[in-house]
């Protein structure tokens, strides 16, 4: 019996991300699309970006999921374009992050363009990321540079308890 795609998203729902396992692929948002020619079952998943040292580590772990729900023939698809952004986080990814301690990316900032992305680059933003631990708007950054590629290390000056920021992009 094939499974509804309603299943299927129920399936890849279950499947974490490997560098935060508190949320899924779905919660990302990095899975698509998903349709079925003939008896293959077709994934396209955006990478979060190019060079994501766990592209690979998702694609297997979506494979081997699928299967283990019954699914026997798997085809993952890469999909470049549109390219990944983190407005693409579900709003249930985004509370899971925040109570996991990271602070999840602020709404609207994602690079629309060369501009805002440089902007960023340089400095040149006025950005408000609250806590995840006690909300504080208090906040600092470290370094742009994180625990993973895609996060940055934040403080907060209230509780002073050091953070991670899942960057925007």
């Amino acid at each position: 019996m094939t499974p509804t795609d309603a299943q299927i998203w129920d399936w890849l729902a279950e499947v974490p991300d490997p560098e935060i396992p508190v949320i899924s692929v779905t919660d990302l948002g990095i899975v698509r699309d998903l349709r079925w020619e003939g008896d293959t079952l077709v994934v396209a998943v955006t990478p979060t970006y190019s060079g994501c040292p766990a592209t690979a580590v998702i694609d297997l772990a979506i494979e081997t999921h699928l299967q283990a729900r019954g699914v026997v023939r798997v085809r993952l698809e890469r999909r470049l374009s549109p390219p990944w952004t983190t407005d693409w986080l579900t709003e249930a990814g985004r509370a899971k992050l925040t109570a996991y301690g990271i602070a999840p990316p602020v709404d609207g900032t994602a690079p629309d363009g060369r501009s805002g992305r440089a902007a960023r680059l340089a400095g040149g933003s006025n950005l408000v990321i609250a806590c995840p631990r006690c909300g504080s708007a208090q906040t600092e950054r470290v370094s742009q540079f994180g625990s993973t590629p895609c996060k940055a290390a934040w403080r907060c000056r209230d509780c002073l308890e050091p953070f991670d920021y899942f960057k925007c992009h």
